[in-house]
């Protein structure tokens, strides 16, 4: 790590100077430096970031715009040689400027880039590659081992994900297989994970998450790791072994350990499942020592899903004690919903009249929704999979229908979906408890 530190305090100097120098001195080095000896330096930037070191963010977006500006203004002579085509190709698929690949191919009249590849990756590039998904995969077999095969390979598996997630799963493997420690291997590692937990492959996901955890804690992609391992051990916890948890989780330091077990009790709670909810509490309680903010929280998701049981005098005796302050905004509208649906559980049921849906929640004003879980500030996925430029932002998220939830419009708009899902199971349980008692009659 130190070397490493050494090498990008050199880089970072010797761009500076090179950046602070007379105008005229700029653009005799700019027209030296070949395009393929840049795209290393961006390299090496971007494995530092995925490795933690944040810092050199803001230099991986300098090299990104250097990068660009050179490609655009470099003599077409030079893409005669094989290294600066392929560093062109991989700057366009590494978060660089698809326009400036648009460019270079309409300059290239010597037939230096292989324009199979070119027209595939400005379709990928804008939003088309479903379309060509067999092209891009074949092409991917065809440069496996080429400098610029493991990026194709990416490529390749953002857009075959949709219709065949197992070739998907291949071509992420061949990607962080053949460029290890690399931002490549780190993007390949996360998507495999989102893969293997949506096709339900228990053993694969284990293997990717703790892959990861072991890898790539500190990238700042992180946070989406987190989101796909809370939801992988809410979602199959009963076939999940705790040695499986503990090994990824083994990995963290204590805080990030304790945050964890805490984003698993709370969806544990909100979705019912009772077990995992204590068994993720009682950890992040262990974990918290003297901190009393996660202390409360862990009491908090405990407890909820003793609420809609017989235990819930307990339940809301342990719920209503948590210091108000301990609590976000977010948090205490689901401590709310609880005191709902236990109100609901403790009424009196009137079997000789028609059931009586119960009062919707005071849900929070949508001003008071939480920031994102994510301690470290996000940069922008560069390989993720361009959007259509004809598909509308959010246009793939739909709202559930009021008459789903029996909940009006205009209150709906503003129940945060996981107090609905928590409320709504909870008087999906005294629904059937009313149902039996019409049935006995009076």
């Amino acid at each position: 790590m130190a070397i490493r530190r050494l090498s990008l305090c050199v880089l970072l100097s010797g761009l500076a100077a090179f950046a602070a120098g007379s105008p005229s001195h700029a653009q005799s080095v700019d027209e030296t430096l070949e395009p393929y000896r840049m795209l290393r330096s961006l390299q090496f930037v971007q494995d530092t970031v995925i490795r933690g070191d944040h810092s050199a963010a803001d230099m991986q977006r300098f090299m990104l715009g250097t990068i660009d500006e050179r490609l655009r203004t470099a003599d077409p002579k030079i893409f005669q040689d094989p290294r600066n085509v392929d560093a062109a190709l991989i700057y366009a698929m590494s978060g660089g400027n698809p326009a400036t690949l648009e460019l270079l191919v309409a300059r290239d009249i010597e037939g230096n880039f292989d324009n199979r590849v070119s027209d595939a990756l400005r379709k990928y590039l804008t939003g088309k590659g479903t379309l060509i998904a067999k092209t891009l995969g074949d092409m991917a077999v065809e440069y496996k081992n080429a400098k610029i095969g493991p990026y194709l390979a990416l490529v390749a598996g953002n857009v075959t994900l949709a219709k065949d997630p197992a070739a998907a799963l291949k071509f992420y493997d061949w990607a962080r297989l053949t460029a290890p420690g690399t931002i490549v291997e780190e993007a390949a590692l996360r998507r495999s994970l989102a893969v293997a937990v949506d096709a339900k492959i228990v053993d694969k996901a284990s293997l990717y998450a703790n892959g990861y955890a072991r890898r790539f804690l500190y990238s700042p992609y992180a946070s989406q790791f987190a989101d796909l391992f809370v939801r992988f051990v809410v979602e199959h916890y009963d076939v999940l072994k705790p040695a499986d948890i503990d090994a990824t989780l083994g990995y963290m330091d204590i805080d990030r350990r304790r945050e964890v077990y805490l984003r698993v009790a709370r969806e544990a709670a909100i979705a019912g499942r009772k077990e995992l909810a204590t068994m993720a509490a009682d950890q992040a309680k262990l974990l918290s020592g003297s901190e009393e903010g996660a202390d409360a929280l862990a009491k908090l998701y405990g407890s909820l899903v003793g609420v809609p049981t017989e235990n819930v005098d307990d339940a809301m005796a342990v719920l209503m004690n948590i210091p108000e302050d301990a609590l976000s905004p977010r948090d205490r509208a689901l401590r709310q919903a609880a005191e709902t649906v236990a109100k609901e559980v403790l009424r009196k049921p009137e079997p000789a009249a028609a059931p009586q849906a119960p009062p919707p929640v005071d849900a929070p004003q949508a001003g008071e929704a939480v920031e994102a879980a994510a301690t470290d500030q996000e940069l922008q996925d560069p390989f993720a999979q361009p959007q259509a430029a004809d598909a509308a932002p959010g246009e793939a998220e739909v709202q559930p229908a009021a008459a789903e939830s029996g909940t009006p419009p205009a209150e709906q708009a503003e129940i945060d979906p996981e107090l609905r899902t928590f409320v709504d199971a909870g008087r999906s349980k005294l629904d059937a408890i009313d149902d039996l008692l019409q049935k006995e009659g009076p």
